[in-house]
């Protein structure tokens, strides 16, 4: 099975309505991740067909809890999940992806351009230290930091009335328990990723 085969079912999978190109569109995102894998380390995961569960089924298992917000900011982007993935398949939504890391904002920035995503912006910043000049409905993290930590770093981010969303694996009883008084969990969704065995959950935000 070919790579944009794998993406096709796995969208299909979802349940997910995307454009006709998103699949090979996506094939070549991973493809761009695993040729600059082999100079700098972007990521953990080493083979496309891995990355497919694992990063883009993963990132777009998010696409229908967002189905409402216009601006997205992906905090701690890294290779650009799930942020790159998310404007592949709604290239409606305006896409910000935020990093500290240079090595990995040339990464995005070239992947931008290849890719020819013009609903994605590239910012190279610290989280706490970017003012952005309008703030986002929804404020998307994965496996970036804690949530106690994601809400004091990003939620100067969040436009009034928007989200800050967490993606995890396990239920993150712990972490729950640790966020700051001035937001509260508006709620918590298992997901459910085509072949993954592993927990998802995605945790809802908001200012108390």
């Amino acid at each position: 099975m070919t790579l944009e085969a794998q993406i096709a079912g796995g969208i299909a999978a979802l349940g997910l309505a995307t454009p006709a190109e998103a699949p090979a569109t996506l094939a070549r995102y991973l493809e761009l991740i695993s040729k600059w894998n082999r100079v700098h380390n972007l990521t953990a995961v080493r083979e496309p067909e891995q990355m497919v569960v694992l990063h883009l089924l993963d990132s777009l298992s998010v696409l229908p809890h967002v189905a409402n917000a216009a601006t997205l900011v992906d905090v701690g982007s890294g290779p650009g999940l799930p942020g790159i993935p998310l404007a592949i398949a709604r290239p409606t939504l305006a896409v910000t992806l935020l990093d500290s890391s240079h090595k990995k904002c040339a990464f995005l920035r070239q992947a931008k351009a290849e890719l020819n995503l013009a609903n994605v912006e590239i910012v190279c910043d610290r989280v706490e230290g970017w003012k952005p000049d309008a703030k986002f409905d929804a404020v998307v993290s994965r496996a970036f930091s804690e949530l106690a930590d994601f809400v004091v770093q990003a939620h100067h981010l969040a436009a009034p009335g928007g989200r800050l969303i967490a993606m995890k694996g396990v239920y993150p009883f712990e972490e729950i328990a640790r966020v700051p008084s001035s937001h509260k969990v508006e709620k918590v969704l298992e997901l459910a990723v085509p072949s993954l065995e592993a927990k998802r959950h995605l945790v809802f935000l908001e200012a108390a």
